[in-house]
């Protein structure tokens, strides 16, 4: 239990907008942040991170302890990409994103003995333009992930302050990949494929299997989760403009299922235990729609109204608690939580770009 707990202690993910707060707004940066935000949420905390890329090209973050937002924290970083952040041991968070040289950058910060953001700043070299996906399985462990400019995926890792040589995972790919981890020594990367379909790869200990269709017809990256070992969840939109959902446990996966139909853009996926999936996404008349599963089936779409004009970012720091963010025609932040019932929309301010 303990092992799956660690395991589902991260929650990463990225939308078109970035968090800000109307009482806030006095301290928010001068440039506006024109960036994807990576947010990051553990199990027993209520605690939520947010990190975005200016147009200044440093990084900036937001942090939500309850009951408020805390104030904008800038760090120096010439960024080009947009973050990938990841929980990594006790405390510490750790930023990755392409540099204006195309090298990667790491960002780290410790809150313990409120050192805060370190001064250096470490470039693991390569040679990419994309967002990053990074994870950890827990302890000193961070697994980083890039499409390259040669479009194939490489892989970069660390055991403690110990970096090590970048690989060549190979292949063509049209996006940047996205990776998860169920524990220690597991390792499972989805991208999309120059015509249209997933291609996935996965490392157990003894080395890289190679690359394996999973078919389809896809427009975007795919979005995935996991719940737990041997358990991976998929999502991904069709040129159909459908929401499409596979399973499997890593060696074999089920077939695409149809989830939504008339999607407007990616959706947002998290789980906050076993058998429990929750999938936000934007429907055509901008309102934000949801459906779970529950381990006996999906439930029907449900629209949680509101007026969107981008994607929704969504996360879960507990069972029965899921928060999430959208930018509004007004380009201010747009908020709804459960806690086992739904919020009212909260505009929280902000100048979204």
């Amino acid at each position: 239990m303990e092992h799956r707990r660690r395991v589902m202690r991260l929650v990463c993910l990225g939308a078109l907008l970035f968090c800000a707060s109307a009482a806030l707004a006095q301290d928010a940066p001068q440039q506006s942040l024109a960036s994807s935000v990576s947010c990051t949420s553990w199990l027993g905390s209520s605690r939520i991170e947010c990190y975005a890329r200016g147009d200044d090209n440093a990084l900036w973050r937001l942090t939500f302890e309850p009951p408020a937002w805390k104030r904008w924290e800038s760090v120096r970083a010439d960024l080009q990409s947009w973050p990938s952040c990841v929980y990594w041991k006790s405390e510490q968070i750790h930023c990755l994103a392409a540099g204006q040289d195309n090298s990667l950058t790491r960002v780290p910060r410790e809150d313990r003995g409120g050192r805060g953001w370190e001064r250096r700043r470490e470039s693991l070299g390569g040679d990419f333009s994309t967002q990053p996906s990074c994870v950890s399985w827990g302890g000193a462990r961070i697994d980083c992930f890039a499409l390259g400019n040669d479009s194939a995926i490489h892989h970069i890792w660390a055991e403690g302050s110990t970096w090590g040589q970048w690989e060549s995972l190979g292949g063509k790919f049209s996006s940047p990949p996205s990776c998860v981890t169920w524990g220690v020594g597991r390792l499972d990367c989805l991208v999309l494929g120059p015509n249209g379909a997933i291609y996935h790869t996965w490392w157990n200990g003894p080395g890289w299997v190679k690359w394996v269709s999973l078919g389809g017809h896809f427009r975007d990256q795919p979005s995935c989760v996991s719940w737990g070992v041997n358990r991976l969840d998929c999502f991904a939109v069709g040129t159909d403009d459908a929401l499409y959902h596979l399973h499997g446990d890593g060696a074999s996966f089920s077939k695409w299922e149809r989830v939504a139909n008339r999607v407007s853009g990616p959706a947002s996926c998290v789980t906050w235990g076993e058998n429990r999936l929750d999938c936000f996404t934007e429907g055509r008349n901008n309102e934000l729609y949801h459906t779970w599963w529950n381990g006996g089936g999906w439930s029907r779409w449900e629209s949680l109204g509101g007026n969107l004009a981008g994607p929704p970012s969504c996360v879960s720091w507990g069972i029965n608690r899921l928060d999430c963010f959208a930018a509004g025609p007004d380009h201010t932040l747009q908020y709804i939580h459960w806690d086992g019932r739904w919020s009212r929309w909260e505009s929280m301010g902000g100048k979204l770009q």
